[in-house]
C-alpha cells in the first residue's frame, strides 16, 4: 500500500517518474496538487490496513446464486417481457413558427413495425386499439414495415388499415422495406387501405382554416431521397413536418429547407439500452447522431427532430430497457 501511496502522491505533484519500479508505462499525464495532499497521504500510511474478508463456500454460493438470479431475471425481461411490453410517450413540443390555430395538433409517431406475424400480432392489435383511443389529430409512420419478407405485408396492412386520426394516416418507406421492395408497389399496397404514403413528395392538410404541409422523403441508406421534389410547391412561411425514416439526414435537410419538425425511426431507441444511464451500445449507419427523443437543431434556425423507439425488432426478438412506443406528441404555438 505504501508504494501506491507514493506513487500517487508523486503522480499528483509532477515528481519523475522511475520507469521499471513496478509501473509499466511511462506515459500518464502529470497534474499538479496542493502540498496538502502529501500531508494527508503520510497520514494514511499510518492507518492500518483492514484485513480481507474471507470468501467462504457459503458466501461465494450466495454471490454466484445472486448473480445468477440477476441474469436470468434481465434475459427474462429482455426476450419474453419487454418486446411484448408496449408503452405511451407523451411529449409537448413547442415550435416557434406553428400558427395559433394549430396549437394542441395531436400527432401520434409510430414506426419500425418490423412485423413477424407469429409473434407480432398481440402487439399490434394492441397497438392500435391504444392508438385509436387517443383519438389523435394525425398519426405518421415512419418506415420499415418489414424486415425482408414482403409477404407480411398484406397480413400488417390487416392491422394499420384499423387506425383511426382526424386527419388520417400517412407513411413513408424505410430502408428495409426499399431493399426488399419496390417503392411503387408498397405505396400501392398502403393507399388502397386509405393510408396516404409519399415518396419525395409532400401532401396538405387544411386544419382549421389553416394549411399544414407533410413532405416525405425516399429512405436514405441505399434508397432514393430528393429533398427539392419532397417540399416542391411548399411555400417557405407555411408550417411543415418532415417525414424521414433515418434520423440523421436532420442536419443537411435543416440547411436546405424550412420545416418544424422531422419525425424519424430507424434505432429502435438502440433496442437494448443500459438501464439507469439510457446509453445504447449498439449503433446503427445513419443513426448515430439522433438515436431516440426530441432535439433541438445545433445550426441556425428553429427546427427540432423526434426519433421514435419504434414498435418491433430486428435480429434476435428481443429489448431491454427500452420498450416499444407509441409517442404522442402534442405540437404547441409559441407567441
Amino acid at each position: 500500500m505504501q508504494r501506491w501511496i507514493n506513487e500517487i502522491a508523486r503522480v499528483y505533484t509532477g515528481e519523475p517518474r522511475q520507469v521499471g519500479a513496478g509501473f509499466s508505462s511511462p506515459e500518464l499525464p502529470y497534474l499538479k496538487i496542493h502540498p496538502i495532499f502529501i500531508k494527508i497521504s503520510h497520514r494514511v500510511t499510518k492507518v492500518p490496513c483492514m484485513p480481507t474478508p474471507k470468501i467462504t463456500r457459503r458466501r461465494l454460493f450466495t454471490l454466484l446464486a445472486g448473480s445468477t438470479l440477476c441474469a436470468g431475471a434481465s434475459l427474462t425481461n429482455a426476450y419474453l417481457i419487454e418486446p411484448d411490453w408496449l408503452s405511451l410517450t407523451e411529449n409537448e413540443i413547442p415550435l416557434p413558427n406553428l400558427p395559433a390555430s394549430l396549437d394542441g395538433l395531436r400527432v401520434v409517431h409510430l414506426a419500425d413495425f418490423h412485423f413477424r406475424p407469429d409473434d407480432d400480432d398481440v402487439l399490434i392489435t394492441e397497438m392500435v386499439k391504444r392508438v385509436n383511443e387517443l383519438d389523435p389529430d394525425l398519426i405518421v409512420l415512419t418506415g420499415d414495415y418489414i424486415t425482408s419478407n414482403p409477404v407480411v405485408i398484406p397480413p400488417l396492412l390487416g392491422h394499420l388499415a384499423k387506425l383511426r386520426a382526424k386527419h388520417g394516416v400517412i407513411a413513408i418507406m424505410g430502408n428495409h422495406d426499399g431493399w426488399k421492395m419496390e417503392g411503387h408497389e408498397l405505396k400501392r399496397s398502403f393507399e388502397k387501405v386509405g393510408i396516404t404514403f409519399l415518396i419525395n413528395e409532400n401532401t396538405r392538410l387544411n386544419i382549421q382554416g389553416d394549411t399544414l404541409a407533410i413532405a416525405g422523403l425516399d429512405f436514405i441508406w441505399l434508397g432514393h431521397p430528393d429533398a427539392d421534389r419532397a417540399f416542391r410547391g411548399i411555400a417557405t412561411k407555411t408550417p411543415t413536418l418532415a417525414l424521414v425514416h433515418e434520423p440523421d439526414y436532420f442536419d443537411y435537410l435543416n440547411r436546405e429547407k424550412n420545416f418544424l419538425i422531422q419525425l424519424s425511426g430507424h434505432t429502435h431507441g438502440g433496442q437494448c439500452r443500459v438501464p439507469l444511464i439510457g446509453y445504447a451500445p449498439i449503433e446503427v449507419r445513419y443513426g448515430e447522431k439522433y438515436i431516440y427523443g426530441i432535439y433541438d437543431s445545433n445550426q441556425s434556425g428553429d427546427a427540432k427532430i423526434h426519433v421514435t423507439r419504434g414498435i418491433g425488432t430486428t435480429g434476435i426478438r428481443v429489448r431491454f430497457a427500452c420498450r416499444p412506443e407509441i409517442a404522442l406528441l402534442t405540437l404547441r404555438s409559441i407567441a
